[in-house]
């Protein structure tokens, strides 16, 4: 990986350059909340912003997208609407990079989408580092830090950035400035690691994850899973607003009096009553308790024994938006408390 500074100053330069590699889209003020939508202005970023409401994911596994139509005579058509569309993402947080990568493994492992792919081959991630709050513990999910997933990668040195250059696209990106970026020297160097262990010690939050799935498998019949069942209204607001979450439902919509229609995927959640619901009236999941437990289990788990790691990245989206106050370090914690009594 090559490793380049970048004058604080030009920054506005760089992005007139990327411009070529197409649309710009970052994150911009939406009421006391941030989004990541196109900039019709560089004035109108704010890298200074914590998180977006959305994740990346709704770039290429939008909330609702027609997949094809179907017409009498016509048969099936694949419908292709901005799959070619060229962005550049500028001001990525790392845990939301690393939240792309898990994205990729599941959309491109056994069997690949082919829309999700299209998108992702015509996005660029430019990357930059963040100051933690009080909802983040992504250090405790290993994804304060990224190495892969981005084109460029801007660590803040004060006046200047240390740009981590990641793909051959980003390499291009470089060349395209014409000499903008300067070698790393050693003062960047003590800068970085300087800066890299003051924002260590920023993290207000912490979820132990050793020996975890471990837990999670001897604490599937816990009684916090009903306790939790309890207090958890099904919103789904945690599945919406997480990076790695998935989960899509498929609808046919069918003219009225005609054979005519179109199939639709949109974001579905683990959580809502008719998940888990199939024909003859069965639920697999009916209660709550049940649902919630599974979303858990899943990210905490099931992914881990699949992939070799959870796939929350501690972005802190669900603590922030969920009306029970469901907090995923707090349960964390309460599966690692020792029953003293139980012990005894």
């Amino acid at each position: 990986m090559k490793t380049l500074t970048l004058p604080k100053a030009r920054l506005d330069f760089l992005v007139s350059v990327l411009q070529q590699f197409g649309e710009i889209h970052g994150p911009v003020a939406q009421g006391d909340r941030f989004v990541f939508r196109r900039l019709r202005r560089w004035s109108d970023a704010r890298l200074d912003y914590t998180r977006t409401i959305l994740p990346l994911k709704k770039y290429f596994l939008p909330p609702r997208e027609r997949l094809f139509r179907y017409r009498r005579g016509e048969g099936y058509v694949a419908d292709t609407t901005d799959l070619e569309r060229r962005i550049v993402l500028f001001g990525v947080h790392a845990c939301d990079i690393y939240g792309l990568n898990i994205l990729d493994q599941v959309f491109g492992g056994r069997y690949p989408d082919p829309y999700y792919q299209t998108r992702r081959r015509q996005v660029a991630v430019v990357g930059i580092d963040c100051t933690p709050d009080e909802h983040c513990f992504c250090r405790s999910m290993r994804a304060d830090v990224v190495t892969r997933g981005f084109d460029l990668f801007l660590q803040d040195l004060g006046d200047r950035y240390l740009t981590f250059v990641g793909t051959a696209l980003g390499d291009d990106m470089v060349l395209a400035t014409e000499g903008l970026f300067q070698p790393v020297t050693r003062d960047d160097v003590e800068d970085y690691k300087r800066r890299s262990a003051d924002r260590e010690r920023m993290f207000r939050l912490e979820a132990e994850i050793r020996d975890l799935p471990e837990i999670f498998e001897m604490e599937y019949g816990s009684r916090l899973w009903d306790e939790l069942g309890e207090r958890c209204l099904g919103c789904g607001a945690c599945s919406m607003v997480c990076p790695t979450c998935y989960c899509f439902d498929v609808a046919d919509e069918v003219a009225l009096g005609s054979t005519d229609g179109a199939r639709d995927r949109v974001w579905d959640s683990c959580l809502f009553a008719s998940h888990a619901a199939v024909s003859g009236g069965e639920n697999f999941r009916a209660s709550r308790a049940s649902r919630i437990k599974f979303r858990f289990y899943h990210k905490q788990r099931g992914f881990v024994a699949e992939y070799g790691r959870p796939s929350c990245v501690g972005c802190g989206r669900c603590l922030d938006v969920c009306p029970a106050g469901i907090d995923m370090v707090e349960i964390i914690a309460g599966l690692r408390e020792v029953d003293h009594a139980a012990a005894q």
